[in-house]
């Protein structure tokens, strides 16, 4: 009760310290629009938080509809975030000439602030023979309505979630917690993951997560909405599936921070577990070098609906842990755990399976293995040929210093000898100079670093010193004697061999030293370290490849005769669409090579047989045409290649994290373009204006396939699929979101709902 008054004392410090930050850097203008006043600017992310934070009071916030959603200047924002999902860009005056040719910002807001918005007349539902529920996807002016409330929410609640929280999170995805699972976790020993069963949000659960909402919130008419959206099957939240965070058209936008709402009360908790353990088992620093302290920590991370919680501990404090969590979900949010499922497990004998990757404890040598013998003799070999190459470049600049010094001096001397001196109209002295100086800096440096060269010269500057014989010395003169053993204490100060060698003995027992402490720190963690691995689903991701028709039964790249519809352009791209996503995805992971020989080999040859198949060639005419990169030609007949060159995917790795969306839906979904004499409609992209649209027909994978997504021996298990309702409806869309589509860049979700057509 303590931590959780401090930590609710905080909150209400930082909020009023954002409020007055904040507020100096939003415009006067900004701060006094009410509800009566409207704007053809779209509030920025900065104005809308100041405008957002300005209506906290007391613990609370006060009338966001009115106050913040129903504004002209935030539903503007609301639309130029569609604009930009669907990547039609442009200028803000431009984006409120679109909109206001669809509906008015100005009306929408009255009707949203007087409550008279119809959410119900604002959707269409498509029915289907495989699925016992209808899809019921929103109106265009309705996802302006739910983007808005989700950008409000975000102000409200993203600084307020735990840390561990990742999903419906701007910079907080997939490939962050994953970052976070590597980077993060020491020595983990027990783990298990919370399963839910296959349910819907019902309406217990709804009343619950409006009561959340209502903790944080006073505003009956957001609440109220909340309820209709959920009342009429616009938001839909289904636990225990695997279709949330993709980007499907059956989840709402306000389905991913819905969720992290209603699993806020979990992440305190399990935040409460972890402060209490720190507390017990305070971090100390090593008394001896031969005792190893490790303190027992407790490690979480959630995504939307999946929970992982590992512990350093005992299995009883697990099972302890593990109690604690369920008696949570189930009590207190309603929730039915899946107990067979839900099980502890062993972090070094058993994989976990997570965000569709395997994880696993490792010691970091199976991370980071030391060099083979057959790596080192290559490496000895490569350095060896660097010394020639070097040996070489060093001979090439003294000769081309010799053929050019020579040049100079016979110039020179002829100049001198056809006039008394030599004139010039350019001054070349100082150049000449500069390049003498440099020479002679080169060639002293190079003279240093070699062992050989000082040796030799050392032995021809003392080699028969009879100015070192007695009865020599006394005949000579002092200031001769005394010049000469100054010059022997340089050169035996400079290039003696004994130093010399001392120090290139000294510099090779260093790297040997070196050596034998990495092997002992590398032995040590082996035996007291355990990291994490996280590797891709290999039998998963080919049973995926086996299953959409990129191999045949033997594990070899065939043609996939639904393509042979499209375009050879459109072909590529979605090859290149589904490609890219799973190098994007599986980047992160340690096996990281066996998805990259997936897309480099089977996809890229099954394209190639596409294509081949299409044209009724062979494969060979087909990669002499297309060649091995799938080059095609635009409009204007210039070059473009879509699919990852072979270069390319073999540079790829985990240096650069961009937390992408999965590949089912370009996996899953075909636009197939149909020849008909439809009239013109506008493009299907939020907020498009274009109108040189061509109708394309989705086919989706299930329904090609008859295979229920639910059925895990036929499916693959952890692959989302687009509901089935909109198999074979069609859908107008110009030749730039076709595009996107097929790479992968925007979904069905990015689309307007009412533009699904029924054609026959």
């Amino acid at each position: 009760m303590v931590l959780q008054l401090r930590g609710y004392s905080l909150y209400n410090r930082g909020i009023s310290f954002l409020v007055s930050s904040s507020l100096r850097h939003l415009s006067t203008a900004s701060l006094l629009l009410n509800s009566e006043q409207t704007t053809v600017e779209p509030l920025v992310k900065s104005e809308l938080e100041a405008l957002v934070l300005k209506q906290y009071s007391h613990g609370k916030f006060y009338s966001l509809v009115n106050n913040a959603v129903a504004l002209p200047s935030v539903l503007l924002a609301a639309c130029e975030n569609l604009s930009l999902a669907a990547n039609s860009g442009g200028s803000s005056t431009e984006l409120a000439d679109r909109v206001s040719r669809r509906f008015s910002v100005e009306e929408m807001g009255r009707e949203l602030r007087e409550g008279r918005f119809d959410i119900r007349s604002c959707c269409v539902e498509f029915v289907s023979s495989r699925e016992n529920e209808p899809l019921v996807l929103p109106h265009l002016k309705l996802k302006v309505l739910i983007e808005a409330i989700r950008m409000v929410l975000e102000i409200v609640y993203d600084d307020r979630f735990a840390t561990f929280s990742y999903g419906g999170r701007v910079g907080m995805g997939r490939h962050t917690a994953i970052r976070y699972l590597k980077n993060s976790v020491e020595n983990p020993r027990w783990w298990f993951r919370v399963s839910f069963a296959r349910k819907m949000f019902s309406e217990r659960n709804v009343d619950k997560l409006c009561g959340f909402v209502g903790e944080k919130i006073n505003d009956g008419l957001l609440i109220e909405m909340i309820k209709k959206l959920f009342e009429f099957g616009i938001l839909r939240i289904e636990l225990g599936g695997c279709n949330s965070g993709r980007g499907f058209p059956q989840e709402c936008g306000l389905s991913s921070i819905l969720i992290n709402v209603y699993f806020d009360g979990v992440d305190k908790e399990i935040q409460d577990m972890r402060l209490k353990m720190k507390t017990k088992n305070p971090r100390e620093e090593e008394s001896s070098g031969n005792v190893f302290y490790k303190p027992i920590n407790i490690y979480a991370v959630r995504y939307l609906d999946e929970i992982l919680v590992i512990t350093s501990g005992s299995k009883m404090l697990t099972m302890d842990l593990k109690k604690r969590i369920v008696d949570v979900l189930e009590e207190r949010l309603d929730l039915r755990v899946d107990r067979v499922n839900t099980a502890i497990h062993s972090a070094v004998s058993e994989k976990i399976n997570f965000l569709g990757m395997y994880l696993q404890a490792v010691p970091p040598s199976v991370l980071r293995p030391p060099m083979s013998e057959k790596a080192v003799r290559a490496m000895k070999k490569y350095q060896r040929q660097k010394e020639v190459r070097s040996l070489e470049l060093r001979n090439a600049r003294e000769r081309n210093r010799k053929v050019l010094g020579l040049k100079i001096f016979r110039h020179v001397l002829k100049k001198l000898k056809q006039s008394n001196g030599v004139k010039s109209e350019y001054e070349i002295e100082n150049e000449v100079g500069d390049v003498f100086e440099r020479w002679g800096e080169e060639v002293m440096k190079e003279f240093m670093g070699s062992l050989e060269d000082r040796w030799k010269w050392h032995s021809l500057l003392t080699r028969g010193d009879f100015l070192s014989l007695r009865h020599i010395r006394e005949k000579l003169p002092q200031d001769l004697i005394d010049a000469y053993d100054e010059f022997q204490e340089q050169v035996e100060k400079h290039l003696a061999p004994a130093q010399a060698k001392k120090e290139l003995e000294d510099e090779e027992k260093r790297v040997e030293e070196e050596d034998e402490e990495r092997y002992a720190q590398r032995t040590v963690d082996d035996l007291t370290k355990l990291c994490m691995k996280v590797s891709a689903p290999e039998e998963l991701v080919r049973k995926a490849v086996k299953l959409v028709g990129f191999t045949n039964n033997m594990g070899r790249p065939r043609p996939i005769s639904q393509l042979l519809a499209l375009e050879d352009s459109d072909i590529i791209k979605w090859y290149a669409g589904v490609g890219r996503k799973w190098l994007d995805f599986f980047c992160c992971c340690h096996n990281y090579k066996t998805v990259k020989i997936i897309v480099s080999y089977h996809m890229r040859f099954s394209c190639i047989l596409t294509l081949a198949e299409k044209h009724r060639s062979t494969k060979r005419e087909a990669i002499r045409h297309y060649t091995k990169d799938l080059k095609v030609l635009d409009l204007e007949g210039s070059e473009e290649m879509h699919f990852p060159l072979e270069r390319e995917v073999k540079m790829m790795g985990d240096k650069n994290l961009s937390d992408p969306r999965p590949v089912d839906g370009t996996l899953s979904l075909l636009l197939i373009r149909l020849a008909s004499d439809e009239p013109l409609h506008s493009c299907a992209a939020s907020f498009c204006e274009r109108s040189d649209t061509i109708m394309y027909r989705v086919h989706l994978l299930q329904d090609r396939l008859h295979i229920s997504p639910l059925d895990e021996k036929k499916w693959v298990r952890g692959m989302g699929a687009i509901h089935s309702a909109l198999n074979r409806k069609c859908l107008p869309l110009c030749s730039t979101h076709i595009s996107d589509v097929y790479l992968g860049k925007m979904t069905l979700q990015d689309v307007d709902g009412t533009s699904f057509l029924d054609l026959r």
